[in-house]
């Protein structure tokens, strides 16, 4: 093993005690992974939130026991393999130790550090964004056909976790016809590597085909209810905080690729980035949706930075460059991340306020983080419709029927009474179980929703009541409403029917 690569396993060792380290035991899962987890019992090519390769993790979660360590352990290790992939790309440029050592000290204290603390496919984008890059870079260094191949695969399997990297693409075409390297298009081999994209991404294009193309329902949906309140403002500080430690190794990357000769045959790579933050800001998306681009380019400015202070007195700013995203991660680490106990956050409540860490969607201040209070409440509400599950079941079959897929794939996730839950939210949708004969029903009611749940649905049986509730002060779900009805007087599976097919044609 080469003496560098010593230094490299030790920031994997630090990426994975540092990912370990930030959410404290008093935390729970996120809203988001209880569904993705959930997916594994509902293998398929495709889902309505997301692309099929994140249900294959959680598959192999699920053959490893379903613990908390292995859900955690695929977002720590993209995200440890996106250290490695940069250490690999600053090698291909002939970069340094100095510049290895930089841009992997960039990508470890950065916001991949929150990102890879969730299972959700943004982990394995970022490292295939990544990976599609270094294959261009080996491809025009080498002239290697091999690369045109493995870059296709890449783009294949990044479709397939999320639709997101055709971006990258969209950024990447242009920007090679501007530069010289537009030659690569007169390559035949170019042609049968994006035939070879399409057939891997075939089987999910047929699942959206064969269930009336429901991403484009989820794209109107989330530009309807989210990105419509996407500040393009705000999405360009974000960028700038994404990697702030090194964020001066990033402009240096985009200046060498314009001035600095050794890069001039990647020039393309500049105008990928314009084109692709122009498009992003077109449609106004998320500004996580970016993070992917930014490794490449501090890449190139490691590199560059290497070759500007190898001499004289700027030698002296190599420590200092090395420590600046240290020193900068330093006062986020306290505030940034679940790591302190709900209580401790509410009596330090200025520490995060100065950050607007506690501004939630509804513009209001809170407790907690919101996302951190996404991860509360939880088992609370499993272990509640447990108990109530225990009781009612004895009288017949019993539907558990929830408002969001945050409740539905916790009380899955947590549940001791063998539940399954359902809903009409997300993919959960095409999970119902109408084959049962229900009788009773046990109804997990969104708090603002709630106080008319008895009045609206109790007629329809025997008993109703409301058996509990989410108590959890620091929950986003706080209130979250559990409602037990038995002895049904009406057809359930009828009218949870004639509800699918409402909400389905309203994708139409």
């Amino acid at each position: 093993m080469k003496k560098d690569y010593w230094i490299l396993f030790l920031f994997i060792i630090a990426k994975f005690a540092l990912q370990y380290s930030l959410i404290s035991p008093e935390y729970e899962l996120h809203r988001d992974e209880y569904l993705h987890l959930d997916q594994a019992n509902h293998l398929a090519w495709g889902y309505l939130s997301v692309p099929p390769v994140n249900s294959w993790l959680a598959w192999m979660i699920k053959m490893l026991g379903n613990s908390i360590f292995w859900v955690k352990f695929f977002p720590v290790l993209f995200g440890a393999l996106t250290i490695v992939l940069t250490w690999k790309v600053v090698e291909e440029l002939k970069g340094g130790l100095f510049a290895k050592i930089l841009a992997s000290a960039g990508i470890l204290f950065s916001v991949l550090l929150r990102i890879n603390m969730l299972f959700q496919p943004t982990s394995l984008e970022i490292l295939l964004w990544l990976s599609l890059y270094y294959s261009l870079i080996r491809y025009f260094n080498s002239q290697k056909i091999k690369w045109l191949y493995i870059g296709a695969i890449i783009v294949g399997i990044g479709i397939l976790n999320k639709y997101n990297i055709a971006f990258s693409l969209l950024g990447l075409i242009p920007a090679l016809l501007l530069t010289k390297q537009r030659q690569i298009f007169m390559q035949p081999h170019v042609y049968w590597a994006a035939l070879l994209a399409l057939i891997i991404i075939f089987p999910n294009l047929l699942w959206q085909y064969q269930n009336q193309f429901p991403v484009i329902h989820h794209m109107e949906e989330l530009s309807e209810k989210q990105l419509v309140h996407v500040d393009r403002m705000g999405f360009m500080k974000s960028q700038i905080l994404f990697f702030v430690g090194v964020i001066f190794v990033t402009i240096a990357g985009w200046g060498a690729l314009l001035l600095y000769k050794p890069f001039e045959k990647f020039r393309f790579f500049f105008w990928s980035y314009i084109i692709t933050i122009s498009l992003f800001l077109f449609f106004k998306a998320k500004d996580y949706y970016a993070i992917g681009l930014y490794p490449v380019y501090i890449a190139f400015g490691a590199v560059f930075l290497g070759h500007v202070l190898e001499k004289g007195w700027k030698r002296f700013l190599k420590p200092v460059s090395i420590l600046i995203p240290i020193l900068l991660f330093l006062p986020l680490y306290n505030v940034a991340f679940p790591n302190k106990s709900p209580e401790y956050i509410e009596s330090h409540q200025d520490q995060y306020k100065k950050f607007g860490l506690l501004r939630w969607e509804d513009g209001k201040n809170h407790p907690l983080p919101q996302d951190f209070a996404d991860m509360q409440g939880w088992k609370e509400l499993a272990q509640k419709v447990d108990k109530e599950y225990f009781r009612v079941s004895k009288t017949g079959n019993t539907m558990v029927l929830c408002d969001n897929y945050g409740q539905a794939g916790a009380i899955n996730y947590y549940s001791k009474a063998g539940v399954t839950a359902m809903s009409f939210h997300a993919d959960y949708i095409n999970w119902i179980d109408v084959n049962r004969k229900y009788k009773n029903v046990i109804r997990v009611k969104d708090a603002p929703e709630a106080g008319k749940e008895l009045e609206e649905s109790g007629s329809f049986f025997e008993v109703s009541k409301l058996a509990d509730s989410i108590t959890n002060p620091y929950a986003r779900e706080r209130g979250t409403a559990i409602f037990s009805f038995q002895g049904a007087k009406t057809d359930i599976n009828k009218r949870i029917q004639d509800e699918i097919i409402e909400v389905k044609n309203e994708w139409k």
